[in-house]
């Protein structure tokens, strides 16, 4: 929140610990990607992974990984000894402000463009219900779970370091009900970004206060007051500053950020593992995919991903079969020959947006904010910009790498450019129409994912009287973002079903043992085998999900080795 008065300041105390940048990333989660489908609201809370350690949360930043475990895997959170100190030291500079004569935003006055009102001792409280019951204004379909837990995780990180003058009782009463699995009803629409994600957050501080709406650790929606008395866990009655404190963070849009950070390393690794196949079932060749090609235009994610085509592709003897004179192709087709171009560059601006979310983990958002010397100051770090860019930037990125996926997907179906194919993949063309409508479907979502990558952080429409006059629209940013990490799931699914079933009508002609252990995990799941016409949506799902679970990127390691 934004204030119209002048900082009041304290002097006095002591310097306390602070916040250090993070090993941003700690690897994929073991148990791989398992992204909630969109406009669920209702999902039971996340079954937690087997020996998934407790995630502790103290005055230093949390990991990307750290978000991921919490927020879908039902990890545990465990407050540090020195957060809890430090959060018990700076709750004091507050209480010593609360009866000073001077107004100090957030503890005395109003908020906002309503900050010049001086608000008496007696008020305080109701003024702290007040903000949060009038900030708790969403509207529209439930945001998923894993999103709210992990916006809730962040808030409480930034609470843990003491910056925001938060009781310890409020404190740990907001990680019991983390912890028991109570998730508030959170809205589609309600966050500019501007002072943070501050309808979001008001509705989750509204069920810390047992109000509202939540749904228990089994999905069931009911009152927040009938949650929290079943699990054993009192509401809390905020005291000053405390509601400022509980909602003005940019922790949705960050949480959505971190965990499109970890989706997005994986479907990049399956991207190049589609197209391997897609350019070894086109008869393309992986001569352009050598190093020393690469290594003449150093971007790093390129190097990457032309590594990886080159290992899924090798021993192939389908390459091998048109090494010969008689091949008189030039060069591939820019959705094969540049593969590595597209998918490096979606790589260099993902790891970019792990730099940015490196550095909002390490961050403590609030406004005010107690400072490690016991001021307490007024400050801007709540907007949204530096996150709704690098959100903006993965949407680019993924609906360019899906555009790609869906050309490669097309050549497949046209005999002018398959190279020997029948028509659509189909086993009797005019009978059967092949992947003919699959690919209807993948083009309908990197049309749509084309729309997403608008970048809703150019965007700002002003609010509270103009007060907050220049927004970032982050947590639109996120939102769209994580339907186009969907999109980019199914699109590159209905690839990887489409190159297996081309690769399988080259026989006899052996493909690379890499892609050779793909098409058996497909085919195991009886998806993309060659044949008659037959209910194609099934095998598309069972595509999706074998992309998501980690099985594509499992199967082509276990031939090729570790792919990065």
């Amino acid at each position: 929140m934004d204030d119209m008065s002048s900082a009041a300041t304290t002097p006095g105390s002591s310097p306390g610990p602070s916040r250090g940048m993070p090993p941003v990333y700690a690897g994929s989660d073991p148990a791989g990607a398992q992204r909630a489908d969109l406009a669920r609201g209702s999902e039971p809370a996340p079954d937690a992974v087997p020996g998934l350690e407790p995630v502790t949360v103290g005055v230093g930043p949390l990991t990307i990984d750290d978000v991921v475990r919490v927020a879908r895997h039902g990890a545990p959170v465990r407050l540090a000894e020195d957060s809890l100190a430090e959060v018990r030291r700076t709750r004091e500079v507050i209480r010593g402000l609360a009866d000073d004569s001077e107004p100090h935003y957030g503890v005395s006055t109003g908020f906002g463009a309503l900050a010049t009102r001086h608000i008496p001792v007696d008020m305080r409280r109701q003024l702290q219900r007040s903000l949060v019951r009038s900030h708790a204004a969403g509207s529209g379909p439930e945001v998923e779970r894993e999103v709210v837990r992990a916006l809730m995780l962040l808030r409480i990180s930034t609470l843990a370091t003491g910056r925001t003058g938060i009781r310890e009782e409020t404190l740990t009463t907001y990680v019991a009900m983390l912890d028991a699995g109570i998730t508030p009803v959170v809205h589609e629409y309600g966050s500019l970004g501007c002072s943070g994600d501050l309808a979001p957050l008001s509705h989750c501080a509204l069920a810390l206060m047992g109000e509202g709406l939540v749904r228990d650790a089994n999905g069931e929606r009911m009152p927040a007051a009938d949650a929290l008395a079943a699990a054993g866990i009192r509401p809390v009655e905020l005291e000053e500053k405390e509601g400022l404190a509980l909602i003005n963070g940019t922790d949705g849009m960050l949480g959505m950020l971190c965990l499109a950070i970890h989706d997005l390393r994986e479907l990049l690794v399956v991207a190049d593992v589609a197209a391997a196949m897609s350019v070894e079932g086109l008869l393309g060749t992986d001569d352009v995919f050598a190093a020393d090609l690469h290594a003449l235009r150093p971007q790093p994610g390129q190097a990457v991903s032309a590594a990886n085509i080159r290992k899924v592709m090798a021993h192939s003897g389908i390459r091998e079969s048109h090494r010969t004179e008689a091949c008189t192709r030039v060069q591939d087709a820019y959705s094969l020959r540049c593969a590595p171009v597209v998918a490096g560059g979606a790589r260099d601006t993902l790891d970019h947006a792990v730099r940015v979310a490196g550095w909002e983990l390490a961050s403590a958002v609030d406004n005010p904010v107690v400072t490690l010397d016991g001021r307490v100051e007024s400050n801007g770090n709540f907007h949204g910009a530096p996150v709704a860019y690098v959100l903006d930037f993965l949407a680019i990125v993924a609906a360019d790498v899906a555009s790609m996926s869906e050309r490669r997907t097309d050549r497949f179906l046209d005999t002018a450019r398959n190279h020997g194919l029948p028509p659509f993949l189909a086993d009797d063309p005019g009978v059967d129409s092949g992947h003919m409508i699959a690919q209807y479907t993948q083009a309908a979502i990197v049309s749509e994912m084309k729309r997403l990558a608008a970048p809703a952080s150019v965007d700002s429409i002003p609010s509270s009287a103009m007060q907050e006059d220049h927004v970032s629209m982050g947590w639109s940013a996120a939102r769209k973002l994580r339907r186009a990490v969907d999109g980019l799931a199914r699109v590159l699914a209905v690839e990887v079903l489409t190159a297996a079933r081309g690769i399988q009508l080259r026989a006899p002609e052996a493909p690379a043992p890499a892609t050779a252990a793909v098409v058996a995990v497909l085919t195991a799941a009886d998806a993309g085998r060659p044949g008659p016409d037959r209910w194609l949506a099934p095998e598309i799902e069972t595509a999706h999900r074998l992309v998501l679970d980690g099985s594509i990127r499992r199967a082509a390691e276990s031939e090729a080795g570790p792919l990065t």
